[in-house]
C-alpha cells in the first residue's frame, strides 16, 4: 500500500513520501498562483480553481487568501462561498455540500498525529527534516449549512455552527450549535420546511 492510500484510508502515513511531497508542492504553487491572481480575473481564477481542486461545483466563490494541503481532496457542491483566510488540510476528502457559506479564518483539518511522541516521530541521527507520523478522517459538511469563523467540524444539512467555535464531533442536521467545545443549543425550525 502506497503512503497516499494509506493516507486516504486513514492509516498512519509519512508525509514525508515523495509522492505526497509533489502533490503537496504542486497544491502549494496553485494555492499560491489562485491567491495572487487579480481579483477581477475571474476566468484565470476558475482555471486555477479546476487544476486545484477534486470537484468544483456550480457558482464557487473563494476569496484570497485560501491554503490547502493537497486540494485534490477538496470537493465543493453548487452554490458554495468561502471568505478570506480560510485553511483546508485536505490530507483526507473534505466534501462540501451545496449552498455552504464558510466565514473567514475556518479551518478544516483532516488530519491529525499520535497522542505519544514516539509513534508520531521517527528519530534518527541523520540531518534531513523527518516528518511526524500522521493519520486521518474525512470531514463532510452537508447542504444548506453557515459556518462562523474559526471553526472546524463534522455536521449535518441545515446547521448554522456559531463563529469561533471548536467541532470536535458530529452535529447533526437541522441545528444551531455553537461553542468550545460545540455543542447544539437549539432546533433550526425554518430549515425543517426547506
Amino acid at each position: 500500500m502506497t503512503e497516499k492510500e494509506k493516507m486516504l484510508a486513514g492509516e498512519l502515513y509519512d508525509c514525508g513520501d515523495a509522492e505526497l511531497l509533489a502533490l503537496w508542492h504542486r497544491a502549494k504553487d496553485l494555492a499560491r498562483d489562485y491567491n495572487l491572481t487579480n481579483s477581477s480575473d475571474t476566468k484565470r481564477k476558475s482555471e486555477l480553481l479546476n487544476e486545484l481542486l477534486g470537484k468544483v461545483g456550480n457558482q464557487l466563490w473563494i476569496t484570497p487568501p485560501f491554503h490547502v494541503d493537497y486540494g485534490c481532496n477538496i470537493y465543493f457542491g453548487n452554490n458554495c462561498e468561502v471568505n478570506m483566510n480560510c485553511t483546508f488540510l485536505d490530507d483526507n476528502k473534505i466534501i462540501i455540500g451545496d449552498n455552504v457559506l464558510i466565514a473567514p479564518n475556518v479551518q478544516i483539518y483532516t488530519a491529525y498525529h499520535p497522542t505519544h511522541y514516539l509513534d508520531r516521530f521517527t528519530i534518527s541521527e541523520n540531518e534531513t527534516f523527518n516528518f511526524c507520523k500522521t493519520q486521518t478522517a474525512p470531514v463532510i459538511i452537508g447542504k444548506n449549512v453557515w459556518i462562523g469563523g474559526g471553526t472546524i467540524i463534522l455536521i449535518g444539512d441545515n446547521t448554522v455552527i456559531g463563529a469561533g467555535s471548536v467541532v470536535t464531533k458530529d452535529i447533526p442536521a437541522d441545528t444551531i450549535a455553537y461553542g468550545n467545545p460545540c455543542k447544539v443549543h437549539k432546533a433550526n425550525e425554518r430549515s425543517k420546511s426547506i
